[in-house]
């Protein structure tokens, strides 16, 4: 009984800090993939997402395992349908019975807010996928318009920053002039729909491809002297966020400025090969550290082209995942490690400091084992990020306290 009042008072207190957190809309998203043999149980990994203030998390399937794990959390899920079910997901009938299978029988209790179809497919150079893209894409939105939840799950697709032909000055970013056919017609669903646009950056890579060029300091969100864009004469003290404008530049120059671009995939990785220049655990504590804490403050929320938009950020990613193929830095960009300590001390007031324990969520949900599994070979990108080009809230609570307490209390008393 002890155990299940701590259990349900664990899950009350999370989803008020969620409440009241949406004061400052922007968020820190988690990636939490699986290609590993060691992983914890989807119900111990709640508390480290709730411990490094990640209210949002990205799968790259739809695992039911972990949809019932997080059910009444109140952490916003997206899940996955990986590049080799494009194909499939161009059948409307299919579709419909993928949703109706692996989404909605978990929907309300988990808050499953957003579907990505297929993983840089743009960039795979693969016609039969670009092909597919977009059908499948309105297949799996008119399957939720079906049962009356396209208002709260939307539809998008997840690109590679390879999509920029220029990317600098950030003023003058621009999409490769041979995928803007493809895009035009997504980037119009997408504005109709209401749905983000999704982009992975890595500024790791481009310190790795040019160490001697690059400053460190200027890719860690350390002090530095910055960049100035010369047509907007704005300054840029971090490489993310010179990325993030370049595709609101990009956007905007093919009539889609008004799209919310959110960063599905950014982090830095602790261990690498020889030839993975920056790949260390001290640059990897300060980039993901730095960026947790920047997206964390409630002075600071936008990009300098964007300083009144939200900041939506998944770092990759949650573990360090041993069966990725590819150099070593892809089995090594996990903030935790299998047993759910610390790969590294990120400095969060609220990070864990030990291994994994009793964990809280879970349960309202029904299970169902239809869940396509990942194959064992993939095309959906996920397997392999290295050849990409190019907290519970962290918030001061303060102001909010004594009114929290109270209603907390008043939840705790009308439960029990």
């Amino acid at each position: 009984m002890c155990y299940s009042f701590n259990h349900e008072l664990t899950n009350l207190f999370f989803m008020l800090v969620l409440v009241f957190g949406s004061m400052n809309a922007s968020s820190i998203g988690i990636n939490y993939g699986q290609i590993a043999n060691n992983l914890p149980t989807p119900e111990d990994v709640v508390p480290l997402v709730r411990s490094i203030g990640a209210t949002k998390v990205k799968l790259y399937d739809a695992d039911p395992r972990v949809l019932k794990a997080f059910a009444n959390t109140g952490v916003e899920i997206m899940v996955g349908l990986g590049n080799e079910f494009m194909s499939k997901m161009r059948d409307t009938k299919q579709a419909q019975i993928w949703i109706n299978s692996n989404l909605q029988p978990y929907l309300p209790h988990t808050n499953i807010t957003c579907i990505f179809v297929g993983n840089e497919v743009l960039t795979f150079n693969d016609t039969d996928l670009t092909s597919s893209l977009l059908p499948a894409m309105q297949s799996v939105h008119s399957a939720l318009q079906n049962l009356g939840l396209d208002k709260q799950v939307t539809v998008t697709t997840t690109h590679s920053l390879a999509v920029l032909q220029t990317s600098y000055p950030p003023s003058a970013g621009a999409f490769r002039p041979d995928l803007t056919p493809c895009l035009t017609p997504i980037l119009s669903f997408q504005a109709k729909t209401g749905s983000p646009f999704l982009i992975n950056a890595y500024p790791y890579f481009a310190y790795k491809a040019n160490p001697k060029q690059v400053s460190l300091d200027y890719v860690l969100f350390q002090p530095n002297q910055g960049i100035v864009d010369p047509s907007t004469n704005l300054h840029y003290d971090n490489m993310l966020f010179a990325q993030i404008d370049a595709v609101y530049s990009a956007l905007g120059s093919l009539g889609y400025g008004k799209l919310p671009v959110h960063i599905s995939e950014t982090g830095w990785p602790s261990k690498g090969d020889n030839d993975e220049a920056g790949a260390t655990v001290d640059n990897a504590r300060r980039y993901n550290g730095n960026l947790l804490k920047l997206v964390a403050q409630g002075n600071k929320k936008g990009t300098p082209m964007r300083p009144n938009s939200d900041l939506n950020i998944y770092v990759f990613a949650l573990f360090n995942e041993n069966m990725k193929p590819g150099p070593t830095s892809e089995r090594n960009y996990g903030l935790f490690k299998p047993d759910g300590s610390p790969a590294y001390a990120l400095g969060l007031p609220s990070s864990t400091s030990g291994a994994i324990g009793n964990s809280s969520g879970g349960g309202g949900a029904t299970i169902n084992t239809g869940t396509p599994p990942l194959p064992t070979s993939s095309s959906s990108g996920y397997l392999n990020i290295s050849s990409a080009t190019s907290p519970e809230k962290s918030l001061s609570l303060g102001p909010y306290l004594s009114l929290l307490v109270p209603l907390l209390m008043e939840l705790v008393m009308l439960k029990f």
